[in-house]
């Protein structure tokens, strides 16, 4: 197993050009290079879930260095020096990887900024030289005086001793890890955020966090979406009924990508939608925690769409009592699908959504959001949508909080301006 680390990463522009429905990083060396891991380690997947998170800042070329910088060096770390997968770390190993941030051994901190990749002189094929990780770049970077800057980078080393990191930089680089495991629990990829769980949070806080942004899309960016997503099914049915049903049951029913995809003990199946003896439909699930659950299903999703893609697939409008039938397959039959395969199929949705509205002319802050979104999103847009129609305790059983606070907390916004409104027209004077 390697003990070198090597930037993983590449530059903004090469990063937003990339291939984002590949399984495996798209720069030749970086994959190899992760390969070199042992397989427990999951450098692959890990690789993956940082790619994902980096690209909800990767509107802006410097707010996606930063972010690079933090969330490549937490990667590198828990391969190299934790040898733990990133998403299986804990509240001690966030605390010490906070602790390596504040004094990285020598080996990992240069004294001049380096580019990241070189083109590979060795590579004579037709195709070009693919680029190959700069052997002297380092994770870290220290400003040294002038005057021993040249013997730094003779010795290709710097005295960690010397490295210091201040209060806001550490700052930085507990916010930016904490938000990276905020989006690992949202996307199902870690159970927890251990930098939640780090003692004496405040000497990592400058100032009060940043506040999580709403992860919904806004109206006008759902609209595209949707209709997006039938253009796609109306223009390849046998490709895109499939993605257009997997948007609607998602969004519908508040669902996360394991509710739709399945878990280890338990497979969604179109028998999962039961009718009352009121004549309501219920979709039962196995959630988080294996918590079994229900969710009400609206008629218009029953109607309009859930019999559409049966019909499709050959079925009868309605699921039978008890039916076997997978909810999804693969087009070539098989059974399930898995959650890469479906936010990759979500993602086509998002990105022609947003080639519509710039074909359009729509201004750049109406597309803002739709750039960084993912599938966990149209869980938020639809509660989002959904709160000012519905009682709070309803919609936290459908979105299956143990804690009726969380519910109100994130979607139900009317107190602020209730109150707001409350006071708007009220003199000093004149109470009558």
């Amino acid at each position: 197993m390697t003990r070198t680390p090597r930037p993983i990463f590449e530059s903004h522009g090469d990063f937003v050009d990339q291939d984002f429905t590949l399984g495996r990083p798209s720069m030749t060396s970086v994959d190899q290079y992760l390969d070199c891991f042992a397989p427990e380690l999951k450098a692959i997947p890990g690789f993956l879930a940082a790619r994902g998170y980096l690209r909800c800042y990767a509107d802006n070329a410097l707010t996606y260095s930063a972010y690079r910088g933090h969330v490549e060096r937490l990667l590198l770390w828990s391969l190299i020096i934790r040898e733990k997968p990133v998403n299986e770390l804990k509240r001690l190993d966030a605390e010490a990887f906070l602790e390596f941030c504040k004094n990285p051994p020598a080996s990992w901190v240069g004294s001049v900024i380096r580019n990241r990749f070189l083109a590979n002189a060795d590579d004579t094929s037709s195709s070009g030289s693919d680029l190959v990780p700069n052997q002297k770049w380092k994770p870290f970077t220290q400003r040294v005086p002038k005057q021993t800057r040249k013997m730094a980078e003779d010795t290709e080393e710097f005295p960690s001793a010397d490295y210091h990191s201040s209060k806001g930089s550490m700052s930085n680089v507990f916010k930016i890890a904490s938000g990276f495991y905020e989006y690992l629990v949202e996307e199902e990829i870690a159970s927890s955020n251990p930098f939640r769980k780090v003692t004496k949070k405040g000497q990592y806080s400058s100032s009060q966090q940043e506040s999580n942004s709403s992860r919904a899309l806004t109206p006008l960016q759902w609209d595209y979406v949707i209709d997006t997503a039938e253009a796609m099914a109306a223009a390849e049915p046998a490709k895109h009924e499939r993605t257009l049903f997997i948007l609607i049951t998602m969004f519908s029913m508040y669902l996360r990508i394991s509710d739709i995809v399945g878990r280890s003990n338990w497979q969604p199946s179109m028998g999962d939608f039961r009718l009352d003896a009121d004549g309501n439909w219920w979709f039962h699930v196995v959630g988080k925690g294996n918590k079994s659950g229900k969710i009400a299903v609206r008629d218009e999703y029953v109607e309009k769409y859930l019999k559409r893609y049966r019909t499709f697939i050959g079925l009868s409008p309605l699921p039978g009592y008890q039916e076997k039938t997978p909810l999804l397959k693969t087009l070539s039959g098989r059974a399930g699908l898995s959650d890469r395969q479906v936010r990759a199929l979500l993602q086509a949705v998002f990105d022609n959504a947003l080639v519509r509205m710039r074909d359009e002319g729509r201004e750049p802050y109406e597309m803002d959001s739709l750039r960084v979104a993912s599938s966990h999103w149209l869980r938020h847009t639809s509660a989002t949508f959904d709160a000012p129609f519905r009682n709070a305790k309803d919609l936290q059983y459908d979105l299956r909080h143990s804690n009726l606070a969380t519910t109100q907390n994130t979607y139900y916004h009317s107190h602020d301006q209730e109150r707001a409104l409350s006071v708007k027209r009220l003199g000093t004077r004149d109470r009558g």
